[in-house]
C-alpha cells in the first residue's frame, strides 16, 4: 500500500499550515488541491510546497467533490494506491491517521471511513441534517454498512474509487460528493470499515457548506440514488441473503 494524504483546499489559508504539519509529522506525503482559492490562500499553499508536499491547482472552483476527484486522478498518476482524505479546516483529529492507515493496510480493498464523535462545537442544525442523510443512505444501500456518510476523513482505495467515478453518469461535485461516492462504492461491492474519530467545527471559523444550495444538491442526490437503488434492488437483496 502506498498512501498519500489528499487535502482539498478552498480559502482555508489560516488553518491549512497546521493541518499539513500534523499530517507530515505522521510521515505521510501530502497532495494539496487548490480548488480555485483567492490569492492570499494560493500564496500560502505555494509556500507549503516542498519535500513531501505537492500541489495541484484548479483554475476555477470545482467544489469539494470536484477537487477530491481531481486529487484522486493526480494521486493515481503519481503511483499512490490509497488516498487519505482530510478536510483543510482542521476539524479532524489527525492523531487518528495511523489508526486509519493501519485499517486500510489490513483491508486494502475497503473504504475506511470515520464516524464522528462530536464536541460541543457542532452546529445542531448540521447534526440533524446529517442524520436525515444517513437514513437515506441506509435506504439506498439497504444496509447499515456506512455509519456516517458525510465524514470527510477517509481512506479510499484509488483503483476502486476511480472505477466507480468513471462509471457514474452523474456524480455530485460539491458537498454531495462524500455521501454519494460512499453509496456507489457499496453498490460496487466495496467493503466498508467504520472507525470513530473526534470532530470539531472548524478551527478557522470558515465553513463552505451552503445551507440552501448544498441541501438542494443533497436532496437531488438522494433522489438519484433512490432510483439507482431500485435498479440494483435484486443484486442488493441477493447480497443480503448470501451474507
Amino acid at each position: 500500500m502506498t498512501p498519500v494524504a489528499l487535502i482539498p483546499v478552498y480559502n482555508h489559508e489560516h488553518a491549512i499550515g497546521a493541518v499539513v504539519s500534523q499530517v507530515r509529522a505522521k510521515g505521510l506525503p501530502v497532495l494539496l488541491v487548490d480548488d480555485g482559492s483567492t490569492p492570499p490562500c494560493a500564496k500560502v499553499l505555494d509556500g507549503l510546497v516542498g519535500e513531501g508536499v505537492m500541489l495541484v491547482r484548479l483554475p476555477q472552483n470545482q467544489g469539494k467533490g470536484g477537487a477530491v476527484m481531481a486529487g484522486f486522478r493526480e494521486a493515481a498518476a503519481r503511483g499512490y494506491t490509497h488516498a487519505l482524505q482530510v478536510d483543510a479546516d482542521g476539524q479532524h483529529t489527525l492523531g487518528d491517521v495511523a489508526t486509519f492507515l493501519a485499517a486500510a493496510e489490513a483491508n486494502p480493498g475497503a473504504l475506511v471511513t470515520g464516524y464522528p464523535v462530536y464536541d460541543e462545537s457542532v452546529p445542531k442544525a448540521r447534526l440533524y441534517g446529517r442524520l436525515l442523510t444517513h437514513v437515506w443512505v441506509w435506504i439506498n444501500t439497504l444496509s447499515f454498512a456506512i455509519k456516517d456518510s458525510m465524514c470527510g476523513f477517509r481512506v479510499y482505495p484509488l483503483e476502486r474509487a476511480l472505477s466507480v467515478i468513471d462509471r457514474a453518469w452523474l456524480l455530485g461535485r460539491r458537498m454531495d460528493f462524500d455521501p454519494e461516492i460512499a453509496v456507489r462504492l457499496v453498490w460496487a461491492g466495496v467493503p466498508v470499515v467504520n472507525l470513530p474519530t473526534k470532530v470539531s467545527y472548524p478551527t478557522d471559523g470558515v465553513s463552505h457548506f451552503d445551507v440552501l444550495w448544498d441541501n438542494v444538491r443533497i436532496s437531488g442526490m438522494h433522489t438519484r440514488l433512490f432510483f439507482g437503488m431500485l435498479a440494483r434492488l435484486p443484486v442488493l437483496l441477493w447480497r443480503k441473503v448470501a451474507a
